[in-house]
């Protein structure tokens, strides 16, 4: 198999991809001359035709796509098109290792029904993400695996206007795994480091963030929706340091996927992980115990915090930085208690 190119970051075909997408203009030439008469009038690009007036001969009905099947066999065309371009290699990573062509047709079609059929995600405030530019949505963790941070991802390319990527910063735990390291780095996510999350904020992306970390994620079912410590404010100063907004986000629903009752202390020290959880079905039904519970979710993007306003130096500031961590902390608690009072039940 051939190696894939690689480009640089900045590059606009890492995010739009505008240099392997080629379209295929309607129509073709050698028609045969139409009878004298009113000149028929064919379907505009977008399948509409001018009111009043008659369609060409032997155009295909409005709306079937040139026929019966014609929407699979596009399908099946452009499958078969992206598998070639897999084994040839003939397709674009960053520097990073973002392959957005496969994140779109592969992950989040694997994602999407997990988010849309299984856990329902009601999505609020998808305006505050800027529609163009870099910005930091900094977010609660919780559900004892991070399938918050995956349908985060989900939330904000399925339901932006803009149709924007979100690249998650994760733990080095991630990048030690294999399968999931690569995956990861596929899907555009990088390790959670303050020079690798700044370059993606100054090239003009939606980075995502939870500073609660493991202690977040694996925290017990009775510390539910309470934050855990935010760190020591480095996503601020690293916002700073870009100039970018910071979005805080809120996300319901998450914690009761793996109700953590237990933590065996001794089998997280011999696997080398932060915590063994045990739940009301796991480990006791095995693999069975790893299904999550269908739970309804809701993620709320709040109003922009914004950072363009501070001098240079003010990354370096730590009462600031404290100052805007507890911020932005204190407006996610806020609406994760909002969100609940106004939640009629955990799974509907």
């Amino acid at each position: 198999m051939a190696d894939a190119k690689v480009i640089p970051f900045d590059d606009d075909r890492s995010r739009s991809g505008a240099g392997r997408r080629r379209g295929v203009l309607p129509g073709g030439r050698g028609q045969a001359p139409v009878p004298a008469g009113p000149a028929p009038v064919s379907a505009l690009p977008g399948g509409q035709v001018p009111e009043g007036a008659a369609e060409a001969p032997g155009a295909p009905p409005q709306g079937d796509g040139g026929g019966p099947g014609s929407g699979w066999d596009r399908r099946i065309a452009g499958g078969l098109a992206f598998l070639r371009r897999r084994l040839t290699g003939d397709y674009d990573v960053d520097e990073f290792g973002y392959d957005e062509e496969l994140t779109d047709q592969v992950l989040m079609s694997a994602l999407r029904p997990l988010a849309d059929k299984y856990f329902r995600v009601e999505v609020k405030g998808i305006e505050n993400v800027p529609s163009e530019g870099g910005a930091l949505v900094v977010a609660n963790h919780s559900g004892t695996l991070p399938l918050d941070g995956l349908m985060l991802q989900v939330a904000v390319h399925d339901n932006h206007p803009a149709r924007r990527h979100l690249r998650l910063l994760a733990a080095d735990l991630v990048f030690m795994l294999p399968v999931v390291n690569e995956l990861a780095r596929k899907a555009g996510h990088t390790l959670a480091c303050a020079e690798d999350a700044e370059r993606l904020l100054q090239g003009g992306e939606i980075v995502g963030v939870m500073p609660e970390g493991f202690k977040g994620l694996g925290k017990p079912f009775g510390e539910r929706y309470k934050l855990q410590r935010f760190g020591r404010g480095g996503f601020v100063s690293t916002a700073l340091r870009a100039g970018v907004p910071i979005v805080p986000c809120s996300i319901v629903g998450a914690e009761e996927i793996y109700p953590m009752i237990g933590n065996s202390k001794t089998l997280a020290r011999i696997l080398g992980v932060p915590y063994f959880p045990v739940t009301p079905t796991f480990p006791w039904l095995g693999p069975l115990g790893m299904l999550p519970l269908p739970t309804k979710w809701t993620i709320q993007f709040g109003e922009p915090i914004p950072t363009d306003g501070y001098p240079p130096e003010a990354a370096e500031d730590p009462m600031l930085m404290f100052n805007l961590t507890d911020q932005v902390r204190e407006q996610i608690q806020h609406t994760l208690y909002k969100l609940l009072v106004q939640r009629r039940s955990v799974f509907f």
